[in-house]
């Protein structure tokens, strides 16, 4: 699992950390080889290429493997909360625990969690 970067909201109050489970890091990740250098190293965001990301402002996404090495991608706030809306979509309907009930499924609750995350001012 990897820990959401943690940040301050305006009013002081942090925003909690979450632990994203490496299926779902997984299931959201562009592929390694359309990564630019800065992407691959955490500077940039992994899908809009904004930065530079600090620990304030990015949703580390862990160390991942691919066959070209290692990298480490981390997203905006807004860029993580976009691909968890997707993400969340497509693993629901087919997830049967999401169907029985949506709040003992690990996966759909950590998406729904990122979703709401960067839609914090």
């Amino acid at each position: 699992m990897h820990r959401t970067a943690a940040a301050t909201q305006p009013s002081g109050s942090p925003r909690a950390s979450l632990e994203v489970p490496a299926g779902v890091v997984a299931a959201l990740l562009p592929a390694a080889a359309d990564a630019t250098e800065d992407q691959l190293r955490g500077a940039c965001c992994v899908w809009c290429e904004d930065g530079p990301l600090n620990a304030e402002t990015a949703v580390d996404l862990g160390g991942q493997k691919s066959p070209a090495g290692s990298w480490f991608p981390r997203a905006c706030q807004s860029c993580a909360s976009a691909w968890a809306h997707r993400g969340l979509f497509e693993h629901a309907p087919m997830c049967e625990q999401c169907t029985d009930d949506a709040s003992r499924c690990e996966v759909g609750l950590i998406l729904y969690r990122l979703v709401r995350q960067g839609r914090w001012p």
